[in-house]
Order: structure tokens, then C-alpha cells, then sequence
């Protein structure tokens, strides 16, 4: 999979968590620091029934666009914090009280960010 056709899976991915009102979407190149994938994508629901949502809606939407089904999928027997694995991309599906606990986006500070990153940049 070319660099170009991840980032616009990723950029899916972002879209069907936000269509179904996931808060403060945010995706991180992680490739370069991190080896078991190149992209995390956080995003939040405000109650469980959300975050189910939001997890359906992302594996759904992939799939329309082509894209792979997720290798596994953890944790959507409690949904508050749902870890969606894709390989290449794992995200991280929480309810607002979790995703305030585990505050991914500081330890994800100094990586660059799905909007930072342009298809001509280099490195990815």
C-alpha cells in the first residue's frame, strides 16, 4: 500500500468517526517512532451507544471505500475504550471520561498530524 492510498484511508476513517459526531478526531504519524503501525487515530463518543456507533461506522465506511477489514477489533464489550487494528493504522475509539484518563494526544505530541502531512511531504 502506497504512502498516498494510507493516508486517504486514514482520512476515511477520520470522516466516519466524525459522521457519526466522534469529538476532537485527531490522526498521528506514528511510523516513525512507533513499529507496530504508521497511524493512530483518537477520536471520542459522549456515552457508550456512541462510541458503538462510531466503531460500526468506521468499519463500514472502510469497507465501502475498499479498504481492509480490521484484524481485530478490542474492547466493544465495555466501550469505553475501543482499539479498532487495521495493521497499518490502529484506532482508538473512547468515551469522553476514558480518553480524558488516558490523554493519547500528550504522548503523541511531537509527531506529525493527518493535517500537517501533505501528500508531496516527504518521508512518508
Amino acid at each position: 500500500m502506497t504512502d498516498e492510498e494510507l493516508r486517504l484511508l486514514v482520512a476515511e476513517v477520520v470522516a466516519a468517526a466524525e459522521d457519526k459526531l466522534g469529538q476532537r478526531t485527531e490522526a498521528f504519524f506514528v511510523g516513525d517512532v512507533l513499529g507496530i503501525a504508521d497511524w493512530f487515530v483518537v477520536t471520542s463518543g459522549a456515552n457508550g451507544r456512541q462510541v458503538r456507533a462510531i466503531v460500526e461506522n468506521i468499519e463500514e465506511q472502510l469497507v465501502l471505500a475498499g479498504g481492509p477489514k480490521p484484524i481485530r477489533i478490542e474492547g466493544k464489550e465495555h466501550l469505553s475504550w475501543v482499539l479498532m487494528d487495521y495493521g497499518w493504522i490502529i484506532v482508538h475509539v473512547f468515551d469522553e471520561e476514558s480518553r480524558d484518563y488516558y490523554d493519547l494526544e500528550r504522548l503523541w505530541a511531537d509527531v506529525p498530524r493527518l493535517a500537517d502531512v501533505s501528500p508531496a511531504s516527504e518521508g512518508f
